[in-house]
């Protein structure tokens, strides 16, 4: 089954439309508030923009006329670019919990619960509409590029989700004798959704990198000898 060009290319654009409407309110609001889990949040969708504008510019490449007459090469582009986002994503992770151990040294941060939780319902509505469509249409593209893109935006949904629990904890906690402790609940979101988070980056790391391997096992095969 041939990709869906056209097909790919909106989808590609809606995709870094939605990560750059994601990542303007979560680091803007993050930052006002100064909860470090918002912050993650806004900063993974401002990386999934940078990486969806790489797929975008690769998908325009690879579907040039004179590019796909070049099978061989063509088929290492897309688990290139696969490869490097979540090469990207974990380095994100890494910086993120270094963040998070260090605020959890230097006694945790107080958050706006109530504001906190308002922002993880508009985002974890967002980001699953943002699934539906690509998800739905992405099966008529039928583009890997298209396919890493829904597994970004699961985990930016899932991101979401950890924050409003994280957060839901948190406003219960204060009126509880462990008060003192709801400060801790931002930066221990963050160390959890750092450790859970790098695994999805690491697998599409290790699936691209096999497939690339593949490849250049199969044009050696091909390769004449003298």
């Amino acid at each position: 089954m041939t990709c869906n060009v056209q097909l790919e290319r909106r989808l590609l654009q809606f995709s870094t439309f939605s990560s750059f409407l994601f990542a303007i309110m979560g680091i803007g609001l993050g930052v006002w508030m100064g909860s470090l889990v918002i912050v993650f949040d806004g900063a993974y969708s401002f990386i999934s923009l940078a990486l969806t504008l790489v797929s975008l510019v690769a998908a325009i490449y690879i579907r040039q006329p004179e590019i796909t007459m070049k099978p061989q090469q063509v088929a290492k582009i897309e688990p290139s670019v696969i490869a490097f986002k979540g090469i990207v994503i974990t380095v994100m992770c890494c910086i993120s919990f270094g963040t998070a151990v260090m605020a959890i040294f230097n006694g945790g941060r107080e958050v706006d619960t109530g504001l906190a939780l308002l922002f993880g319902v508009v985002n974890i509505v967002g980001c699953l509409a943002t699934i539906w469509v690509m998800t739905k249409k992405g099966k008529q593209a039928n583009s890997a590029l298209v396919e890493a893109e829904v597994k970004q935006w699961v985990m930016d949904t899932i991101i979401s989700g950890a924050v409003m629990g994280g957060f839901i904890i948190a406003t219960i906690m204060k009126n509880t004798d462990y008060a003192q402790y709801a400060v801790y609940a931002d930066p221990v979101m963050v160390v959890l959704a750092s450790i859970y988070f790098v695994i999805v980056p690491l697998r599409m790391v290790y699936g691209a990198v096999n497939d690339l391997r593949a490849l250049s096992a199969e044009q050696k095969m091909r390769v004449p000898l003298v």
